[in-house]
C-alpha cells in the first residue's frame, strides 16, 4: 500500500556493477538487478519507470532494507540463514545461481586455485566472500595474505595496481569487474568455483503480500521463458487458446487479483521488461559486454 501511495518502488541496488546495476552519466540505471525492479513496477503500475533506485554498499544493504529505506533489495546478495535471522528478512527467490571464483593475471600462468599458496588476495569485507576465502585456503592447507577493503572500487583498484595477486568474488562479478580494469584482456578468471552463491532479491519479514508480489514477479519471468512468451510475441500470447498460456496472460483464472494486482499483471511484466532469458541475455549473457554463458541459470528443461 505504501508503494502504491508513493507511486514508485524504492529499489536498493549495487552502487555500480556492470551488467547488474549501473547508472550512466545522466543517472539512467540499467542491468539485470535493475530490470527486476522495473518488472515489479510494471506488474503494479503498468509502468516500468516508476522505480526510485537507491544505491547501497555491501555493508549497509541489509540494515537500510530493515530501516525501510527501500521496499526491495535487488542487489547481487547471497541468500543465507544468518542474514534472514539477524535482520528479519526474507529472500524471495533465487534470481541468479552464482559461485565464488578467482581472477589472476594471465602472465602468472596459473590454472587452478590450488596453485595460489602464499598469494596476496583482494577481497571485499562484509561479504560471504571473505569467509569462503578463509575456508578454502584452510581446507587446502594453503597460506594467503588477505587485503580487505570495504568498497568494491577499492578492491578493484588494489588488484589493478598490483597490490595483490588475486581478486576473489562471485564469478559474475569477476566478469563485470574485469571490464573496469585498465587492461581487461590481461586477466583470466580461473575455472574453480569454491562456493554456492544463490543470489536473490530481499524483502522484510511480516510483509507477506509484498513478498508474494516480489516472488511471483520473478517466477512469472521464468515461466514466460518456459512458455516461449517474449516481449516481441506477447500480443499473440493474449490470443492463445493453450490453457497454461491463458492462465499466464490472465484470459483464464484470477491469479492477478489474488495477488492484489490486475488480471494482466504478468503481461505487463513481459511487455515492458521481457522474460528471464531476455533480461539475462541483454544484461549479462552472450549478447552483452560480460558474455557470461547461461550455465546454472538455464531453464530446467534445457538442462
Amino acid at each position: 500500500k505504501r508503494t502504491v501511495r508513493r507511486d514508485a518502488v524504492l529499489c536498493g541496488v549495487n552502487t555500480g556493477l556492470p551488467g547488474f546495476s549501473s547508472a550512466d552519466e545522466k543517472g539512467n540505471w540499467s542491468g539485470f538487478d535493475v530490470d527486476f525492479c522495473r518488472a515489479i513496477a510494471a506488474a503494479i503500475f503498468d509502468d516500468p519507470s516508476k522505480v526510485k533506485f537507491v544505491p547501497l554498499d555491501a555493508s549497509e544493504r541489509f540494515t537500510e532494507l530493515q530501516k525501510r529505506k527501500v521496499d526491495v533489495l535487488s542487489r547481487n546478495s547471497t541468500w543465507n540463514l544468518s542474514r534472514e535471522t539477524n535482520y528479519g528478512l526474507h529472500f524471495a527467490a533465487v534470481s541468479y545461481y552464482d559461485g565464488q571464483g578467482f581472477m589472476v593475471q594471465k602472465s602468472r600462468n596459473v590454472e587452478s586455485g590450488l596453485e595460489l599458496n602464499e598469494a596476496k588476495v583482494c577481497v571485499q569485507s562484509g561479504t560471504t566472500t571473505e569467509l569462503n576465502l578463509a575456508d578454502y585456503f584452510r581446507a587446502n592447507n594453503m597460506k594467503y595474505q588477505e587485503m580487505k577493503f570495504a568498497k568494491a572500487d577499492d578492491v578493484l583498484k588494489a588488484y589493478d595496481t598490483g597490490q595483490c595477486d588475486v581478486l576473489t568474488t562471485d564469478v559474475s562479478r569477476l566478469y563485470a569487474m574485469r571490464l573496469k580494469l585498465s587492461k581487461p584482456n590481461d586477466h583470466v578468471i580461473l575455472p574453480d568455483v569454491i562456493s554456492k552463491e544463490p543470489l536473490a532479491p530481499v524483502v522484510r519479514q511480516k510483509d507477506d503480500d509484498w513478498l508474494l508480489i516480489v516472488k511471483w514477479t520473478f517466477y512469472a519471468m521464468v515461466n514466460a521463458e518456459e512458455l516461449g512468451i517474449t516481449s516481441r510475441n506477447i500480443d499473440d500470447a493474449l490470443k492463445s487458446k493453450k490453457p497454461d498460456v491463458m492462465r499466464f496472460v490472465g484470459t483464464e483464472g484470477a491469479y492477478g487479483q489474488e495477488l492484489g494486482l490486475t488480471k494482466d499483471w504478468a503481461v505487463r511484466i513481459i511487455r515492458h521488461v521481457g522474460n528471464y532469458g531476455e533480461v539475462y541475455e541483454r544484461n549479462v549473457g552472450i549478447e552483452s559486454d560480460l558474455g557470461i554463458p547461461r550455465g546454472l541459470n538455464e531453464l530446467w528443461n534445457a538442462g
